[in-house]
């Protein structure tokens, strides 16, 4: 596979995400840091972004950094309960610290 291809491979799939979410480019380049326009480069193939930046993408669409390597056209597909447990992520991330503590202890009894 060509370099230019799996930039466009990983842009079009955060393209995907961001609007799966309801997300402009410009909301996403703020949840992340980074202008509207560097996004709008990223999806069409046009930067090579670094892994980092694809780290803080991935969290601003609160989705696993292997999640954006899940292309359309692959094989590599994410399980209900890998999305689940992405679901639950997200909201633990919203919560306070009681609350975290509470669904640990949770977890602990039902595991």
């Amino acid at each position: 596979m060509m370099d230019k291809e799996i930039l466009k491979l990983v842009g079009t799939r955060i393209r995907a995400l961001r609007k799966e979410r309801g997300l402009s480019q410009e909301a996403l380049g703020e949840k992340g840091g980074f202008h509207f326009s560097y996004i709008g480069q990223i999806e069409r193939g046009e930067k090579n972004v670094s892994l980092l930046n694809l780290h803080k993408i991935a969290e601003s669409l609160d989705v696993n950094l292997v999640q954006l390597f899940a292309y359309q056209n692959e094989d590599f597909l994410i399980t209900s309960a890998e999305s689940d447990i992405q679901d639950i992520v997200s909201m633990l991330r919203d919560s306070n610290d009681e609350k975290i503590r509470v669904a640990k202890n949770v977890l602990k009894e039902l595991l």
